[in-house]
């Protein structure tokens, strides 16, 4: 029987190396961060271990750090200190150029976070000029099984036209994050905190690891280049 499905696109990077097949969607995960404001701090070990749960991470941090609190009092503080801390927040490097690139090309975007809808909506309340260029947004609220479980990213798949799930490409910064889009057969590249990579020091399931938004290559998984104005922005 002939192959026609999209699934079977074919192309090649700049290395004339084949793509198969093409990335034609892009999820990223919304980085989740928790702050040490109780006078306890955390280790990075503790910190990575919780990243990426949900009422998880509360009791974990609660546990470990041995905060006098109930998680409902955690996720309370948690909100307030969001909302506090939020309209500062400054973007990661890189991150509006490679959104506003895929924009441009309608690539269509989803974004797929553990957290719950009221703690990203907080977050997506500023800088709204970047997020209002997504198509989707999946929260952990959405789905019964967080990270690793395949069922954020599938969702958010689903959302966002749902194309064969070997034509998605995940942007991580969790292990867990990394093992669910592999659970949904998705391509990942991970972006990790730095001083986390050396705890993890292998790639991890990853298809690519890269420190900053800036190294990124969108031609090697068969997006459109960057063009001249892109490179310099």
């Amino acid at each position: 029987m002939a192959k026609t499905s999209t699934d079977l696109l074919i192309s090649t990077n700049g290395e004339g190396k084949n793509i198969d097949p093409v990335v034609t969607h892009c999820i990223f995960d919304l980085d989740a961060e928790m702050f040490a404001k109780f006078g306890k701090t955390y280790t990075l070990q503790q910190w990575s271990r919780a990243k990426g749960l949900k009422d998880g991470s509360a009791a974990f941090f609660i546990n470990e750090t041995g905060i006098n609190m109930t998680v409902d009092e955690f996720h309370k503080e948690r909100y307030e200190i969001n909302l506090k801390k939020y309209p500062f927040a400054k973007l990661m490097p890189g991150v509006m150029r490679l959104v506003t690139h895929l924009k441009k090309h309608r690539i269509p975007m989803a974004i797929a976070s553990n957290s719950f809808r009221k703690f990203v909506n907080v977050k997506t309340s500023v800088n709204r000029e970047l997020f209002n260029m997504f198509d989707n947004v999946t929260c952990g609220d959405d789905v019964k099984n967080l990270k690793p479980a395949p069922d954020l990213f599938l969702a958010a798949c689903e959302a966002i036209g749902n194309p064969p799930t070997n034509q998605c490409l995940v942007f991580e910064d969790s292990i867990k994050g990394i093992k669910a889009a592999k659970n949904a057969n998705m391509k990942v590249i991970w972006v990790p905190n730095p001083m986390v990579a050396e705890l993890y020091p292998d790639i991890n399931g990853a298809d690519e690891i890269i420190f900053s938004l800036n190294d990124f290559d969108p031609a090697k998984y068969g997006l459109p280049p960057f063009d001249e104005e892109s490179n310099s922005a």
